[in-house]
């Protein structure tokens, strides 16, 4: 799930004012050779988009088959989404520097290149390890490719109708593309196998690696300052062993030896992070962003939200497979009630938020989507679809529609061109860190009491971690309705 924000929109568009004409969306009518190309430029941008995005959700609905045949255990199934997420996340500012040196859209090309190649490892891949690094290979590509996406909408289209077009489609599809993924991810996975869900990447990321050289304009380069890989390498494994932790709890207890040694290491990567940050000349992570009140109680809803919506999408799946025995793609369909609201929702807010203000509009969100959790908490071995999980997903996906994109308001508000990139970029970061790390907290409490439940097992264990995601969400809420709201 990724709501987008104007990630370094504000300092590349300043920089290439050439690029900006170049694409631009023309005001005559009629299929002109400009018109077709600024489409086909948008168009790879935004195929770009989706397909990362997609990727984070699309494995869910064949995570069945993959445990199946890959031989994952319950709890370590979790895995496979985790590794994407960590590594897309941990290398995502790095990834965005890379893009300032090498140009936005070789950056673009590269990273779906790459990430198409591990989508090919990932469809082959006959055992567990394999596909671990074909996901976490296609994370860090992704986390090349991600960053150059509104930077290129910023360059490629001028300022106004045209550019406000480009992002309206790019906002719609960002907004429900997650969700979305469920449902591809059930057809997929019913029609062919869950390989497919790798290989469907191959011809659309073809298609965008032909496109994007012809139709998009190249960025300028902008060289200068030392890439942060010590900040990159420490944060990323740090994140990396705190996951592992708990998943490893998850499996065995909190008294397992190899879960307190990584817990110990993960405390001592993310110190050392903290501490090179204060001290490098261009740090991953720009911390006086912190000092804003508003923006660090954003940052906090930005981690707390997907941290719920990934558990979400998790045990409703394994919900609706495992236990009420659904086909791959009648689970996929059962998720388009959280997937069109959602859409529907990140369309409206902008208006919503002019007529209300975001302080409201995203209390809003954070309420119904405390409802939906609470609810999906509720459940019950003899409740079915329509009566356990149908609701809960509405009104989860109204709401998270309607918290998400108000945030952009605080976090963006008051920050500098020196500093917009960073903002921005560490929006996106946290949204996939905390996704991950959420997941990982749920998968744990999840083994934990479905260890030592006595009768239905699966529905313990995954109320308690309905439950915790509702922790999730009501911290979210309270941190909403702490924000001030930003003067006009």
């Amino acid at each position: 799930m990724s709501i987008p924000s104007v990630r370094d929109s504000s300092t590349t568009a300043t920089r290439s004012t050439t690029a900006s004409s170049v694409t631009a969306l023309p005001t005559t009518s009629g299929p002109s050779p400009a018109r077709w190309q600024s489409y086909l430029a948008l168009a790879a941008i935004v195929g770009t988009q989706l397909m990362l995005l997609l990727d984070a959700t699309v494995v869910n609905v064949a995570l069945p088959g993959i445990g199946t045949h890959l031989g994952f255990s319950p709890t370590g199934m979790s895995w496979v989404l985790n590794v994407y997420t960590l590594a897309f996340g941990g290398l995502l500012l790095l990834g965005s520097r890379m893009g300032d040196l090498i140009g936005r859209r070789r950056a673009l090309v590269w990273g779906v290149t790459a990430f198409t190649l591990a989508s090919v490892a990932g469809g082959l891949a006959n055992d567990a390890t394999t596909l671990l690094i074909a996901r976490g290979f296609q994370g860090a590509a992704a986390a090349l490719a991600a960053p150059s996406t509104l930077a290129l909408i910023a360059t490629s289209f001028t300022e106004g109708t045209e550019r406000n077009r480009a992002l309206s489609v790019f906002s719609a599809i960002s907004g429900a593309g997650s969700a979305v993924g469920l449902t591809v991810g059930g057809m997929l996975t019913d029609w062919g196998s869950w390989r497919w869900v790798f290989f469907v990447n191959i011809p659309v990321g073809l298609a965008i690696v032909l496109l994007a050289p012809r139709f998009i304009k190249e960025t300028e380069r902008h060289p200068g300052g030392r890439f942060d890989v010590a900040g990159a390498l420490t944060g990323t494994l740090g994140m990396a062993s705190l996951v592992y932790s708990f998943i490893r709890v998850g499996e065995s207890s909190w008294t397992d030896p190899r879960a307190l040694t990584t817990f110990a290491i993960a405390a001592a990567l993310l110190a050392s992070f903290l501490v090179n940050e204060t001290r490098v000349e261009r740090p991953l992570v720009v911390l006086r962003l912190f000092l804003n009140r508003n923006r660090a109680l954003a940052y906090g809803v930005m981690l707390l939200v997907p941290a719920g919506m990934f558990g979400v999408f998790y045990f409703s799946t394994q919900y609706l497979q495992t236990y009420l025995h659904y086909s791959p793609l009648r689970t996929g369909f059962a998720f388009l009630p959280l997937a069109g609201p959602l859409f529907v929702a990140a369309r409206i807010a902008p208006r919503a938020l002019a007529r209300f203000g975001a302080k409201q509009v995203a209390a809003t969100g954070g309420l119904l989507n405390v409802a939906g959790t609470v609810w999906l908490a509720t459940l019950k071995a003899s409740d079915g679809y329509a009566a356990g999980v149908l609701a809960p997903l509405i009104l989860i996906g109204v709401g998270v529609g309607f918290t998400m994109m108000p945030l952009n308001t605080f976090i963006l508000s008051g920050v500098g061109p020196k500093d917009a990139g960073s903002a921005s970029g560490l929006l996106q970061t946290m949204q996939q860190i905390g996704g991950s790390l959420g997941l990982s907290i749920l998968v744990t409490v999840f083994g934990t009491v479905s260890r030592h439940a006595h009768t239905s097992p699966f529905i313990h264990g995954a109320t308690a971690a309905f439950s915790t995601a509702a922790v999730f969400t009501s911290c979210a809420l309270v941190l909403v309705l702490a924000l001030k709201q930003p003067r006009n």
